[in-house]
């Protein structure tokens, strides 16, 4: 089976490496391209077609939600986890009225980053 194909949309690079890391040992999980904003995560989801976006909601130019409001209008068949330092209670439910399939708190990436990327894929 192939790999799913993750883009990973931080403004911050150490965040991004640390989730290539992450993800990097496991075969099942590939990084096929790399956003430091809104604009660029909606440009290279286009381009990409990944499997699926971990996105970021604060970043310049154009926020997450706002992101993942367009890339589910334009790519719909892109999954899309949200990832952020707020409120998770708060942005949980903003994550999801903004089409996206979960939410993780950076807090707890570590954690359970891997286990809300694979609900992701059984929630059909």
């Amino acid at each position: 089976m192939a790999p799913v194909r993750v883009l990973i949309a931080d403004d911050h690079e150490l965040v991004r490496r640390g989730i290539h890391s992450l993800l990097a040992p496991r075969p099942d999980w590939e990084v096929c391209g790399e956003a430091k904003d809104g604009i660029e995560a909606v440009e290279m989801a286009k381009l990409l077609r990944p499997d699926l976006i971990l996105l970021d909601i604060t970043m310049p130019r154009l926020n997450g939600l706002e992101a993942a409001r367009i890339i589910c209008r334009e790519t719909p068949e892109v999954r899309i986890l949200i990832l952020s330092q707020h409120d998770p209670q708060h942005m949980a439910e903003n994550a999801i009225r903004a089409g996206a399939r979960g939410f993780v708190s950076k807090a707890d990436i570590a954690a359970n980053l891997l286990a809300s990327m694979k609900a992701c894929f059984h929630e059909d």
